[in-house]
């Protein structure tokens, strides 16, 4: 299917309030936004218009009801050609997106209209992307219901919207991330294997409660005994035992995240042993007092891999930062790196140029 998008440029770029050398984190938005319209079952009036404000109903339906996903991509400087960019593995996104759409009972993003809006959206502002160490250009794509109708029914009509923002690290230091043992972040037969709004704003609370504690992060376990390792707030959790990786195995109350499976497809390509198994919180302290953890770390699309300084729970703290090792993280991290910036060849057939 062949969409013609229609291009409404900025009369004058903002780029110039851009400084590559202070980025930041979500604070900054290039000139352009993608949107395209769910009306009547079919997509349409696909366009690129300056970044700005959305008009919207005080009875929109994704307001009230929840019906709201979305994706979070990157966008590379590639290191062979100055004026190529890279995308890592955005049809993987597109399909995320839809198996989120089915679940939440909203229509899918076609690829092609998916890959269409993208491609033109970062041709336009592919100024933007940045050739700072460590910065990327973020890509949020969206979409949520639109019918202003106050009653509880599955929306007729949609908006699929991307806006892009450049980005520096989302963490600058190892973390510490606290055990929850009291809330869920979901149950099973529920939405967590999506990513839509609502998972993350229940997430908010028990966050802040952890860091009043001194934490940066939640290390979310299982719904029922609170005893089995899930995911942190934003990311998928890796720990290693020698040259051992291990991560929890996907169930659906967990995300699957697209850098998580960069990484055990990469581990396994470079030669390490990767287990997909259930953890307990039991083990982790079993193995972190017997010395056997060399590495914790986290993997997600906007920290991309950060070291854990350790856990906590139940007001003991586990470091396994006192012989710090990141053998295995450093190795894995520079290998991503290296096929998103094009220092090396791509093996996985991952990376998308423009």
């Amino acid at each position: 299917m062949r969409f013609e998008i229609t291009v409404e440029k900025v009369k004058e770029s903002r780029i110039s309030e851009f400084d590559p050398q202070n980025i930041g984190f979500g604070k900054m938005f290039t000139d352009h936004m993608f949107l395209a319209d769910y009306k009547n079952g079919e997509w349409t009036n696909p366009r690129i218009v300056p970044y700005g404000n959305l008009s919207l109903s005080p009875a929109t339906s994704a307001i009230h009801y929840g019906q709201s996903i979305f994706e979070g991509m990157k966008a590379f400087a590639s290191s062979k050609n100055n004026h190529d960019i890279t995308i890592f593995r955005p049809s993987d996104n597109a399909a995320r997106l839809n198996r989120s759409a089915v679940r939440m009972a909203m229509p899918e993003i076609p690829e092609d209209l998916f890959m269409a809006g993208l491609h033109q959206l970062l041709e336009i502002d592919r100024a933007w992307v940045p050739r700072t160490e460590g910065g990327a250009l973020y890509i949020r794509p969206y979409m949520f219901a639109t019918d202003d109708y106050i009653g509880v029914k599955v929306a007729d009509n949609y908006c699929f919207a991307i806006f892009a923002c450049p980005v520096g690290p989302y963490y600058n230091k190892a973390l510490r991330v606290k055990v929850e043992d009291e809330f869920s972040r979901a149950a099973p037969g529920g939405v967590g294997f999506t990513k839509c709004a609502g998972n993350y704003g229940a997430a908010l609370y028990p966050t802040a409660l952890a860091q009043k504690e001194g934490y940066d992060q939640i290390l979310w376990t299982d719904p029922i005994e609170h005893e089995w390792v899930e995911e942190t707030g934003t990311t998928n959790f890796f720990a290693v035992y020698g040259k051992t990786v291990v991560t929890p195995s996907l169930t659906n109350t967990m995300l699957a995240g697209i850098t998580r499976d960069s990484v055990i497809k990469g581990l396994r390509h470079l030669g390490y042993t990767v287990e997909e198994r259930p953890i307990s919180i039991t083990e982790l302290i079993e193995k972190q007092q017997a010395a056997e953890i060399s590495e914790l770390f986290i993997t997600g699309t906007a920290a991309t891999l950060m070291n854990l300084d350790g856990f906590g729970r139940n007001g003991t703290y586990y470091s396994v930062m006192e012989t710090p090792n990141h053998e295995v993280s450093t190795a894995i991290k520079t290998f991503l790196d290296n096929i998103k910036l094009q220092k090396s060849d791509d093996p996985m057939g991952w990376n998308v140029v423009l």
